[in-house]
C-alpha cells in the first residue's frame, strides 16, 4: 500500500536586485556639456538590476536637447530602449518645456503611480513614483523611487512623513529607493527608518554614495513587517553622476 501525505511546502524566497541612481540630468558631471546615457546604462546592463529608480530625470527638455544634437529626450524611455527594461517617468515640474522628476526601470510589466509631495516652505516640486508587479508564485511586491527637497529641512521631514504613509497604507512589501538628501543621523532619516529598514544597515556596510560632500544620502529601504533577507549592499564607484549607485540584492520569503 502507497501513502500519499499532503505538506504545506514553504514557497522558495523570491530573489530580487534592486539600484538606485541619481543620473544629474542626463550630463556628465565631470565632463559637462556630454550625455551621460550611455554610461550609466552600461552600470545597468552590467549589474542587471530588476528595478531602478532613477533620480534627475527630464523628459523632452530643451536641456536635454543640448546633450542630443539639438533634440529633446525622454530619458526614461531612452534607458528603457537601452537597457530592454520597462520605463515609467513621474513628473514632478514643469522645466525647460518638458518634464523633471523620477524614473522607473522594471524588468517585469508594471502598473505605475505618481504621488506629489508637500512642499510647506515651498521650493521645486518632489513625488514618489510607484510601480506594482505580481510575481508568477502570486506575491505582489510595490517599487518606488522618490527624490526629496535638496533646500529645505522643513520640506524633506514633511515629504519623509508622506512617503512612509503613503507606502505603508499599500499593506505590501514596499522597496524603496532614492536620493533622500538627509543623512542618517537626520530627522527625516528617523522617520522613513520608523516603518522601513535601512538595508546597507541590515548588512552592515553602509558607504558614502555622494562624493563631492563625503555623504550617504541615496538608500534603500525594505518595509517592515515582512520578511526580507538582504545578500548584499555595493555601492557601485560609477563616474557619469555626482552621485554613485546603490545596487542591493535581497531576498523576500513569500507567504
Amino acid at each position: 500500500m502507497l501513502l500519499f501525505l499532503s505538506f504545506n511546502l514553504p514557497l522558495p524566497a523570491q530573489q530580487i536586485r534592486v539600484m538606485t541612481y541619481n543620473i544629474y540630468h542626463g550630463e556628465q558631471h565631470f565632463n559637462p556639456g556630454k550625455s551621460n546615457l550611455a554610461m550609466v546604462a552600461e552600470v545597468i546592463n552590467k549589474y542587471k538590476p530588476d528595478f531602478v529608480a532613477l533620480q534627475e530625470v527630464d523628459s523632452m527638455t530643451m536641456r536635454s536637447a543640448k546633450l542630443n544634437n539639438d533634440i529633446p529626450m525622454d530619458l526614461v524611455a531612452e534607458l528603457a530602449r537601452m537597457t530592454g527594461m520597462h520605463g515609467f517617468f513621474g513628473k514632478a515640474i514643469d522645466y525647460s518645456n518638458g518634464g523633471y522628476g523620477e524614473g522607473l526601470l522594471t524588468r517585469f510589466p508594471a502598473e505605475s503611480s505618481n504621488y506629489s509631495l508637500p512642499n510647506p516652505k515651498g521650493g521645486e516640486g518632489r513625488v514618489l513614483l510607484l510601480v506594482s508587479h505580481t510575481f508568477p508564485n502570486g506575491q505582489k511586491i510595490i517599487f518606488a523611487g522618490t527624490h526629496l527637497c535638496h533646500q529645505y529641512a522643513e520640506n524633506r521631514l514633511a515629504q519623509a512623513k508622506a512617503v512612509r504613509e503613503i507606502l505603508e497604507g499599500t499593506k505590501l512589501p514596499v522597496i524603496v529607493g532614492g536620493d533622500f538628501n538627509f543623512t542618517p543621523d537626520s530627522e527625516p532619516y528617523k522617520v522613513i527608518n520608523g516603518g522601513f529598514r535601512d538595508a546597507a544597515l541590515i548588512k552592515g556596510n553602509p558607504q558614502i554614495t555622494y562624493p563631492p560632500e563625503i555623504l550617504r544620502i541615496d538608500f534603500i529601504f525594505l518595509s517592515g513587517g515582512h520578511d526580507w533577507t538582504v545578500r548584499d549592499v555595493e555601492v557601485i564607484p560609477a563616474s557619469a553622476s555626482d552621485h554613485r549607485p546603490v545596487l542591493v540584492t535581497l531576498e523576500l520569503k513569500t507567504r
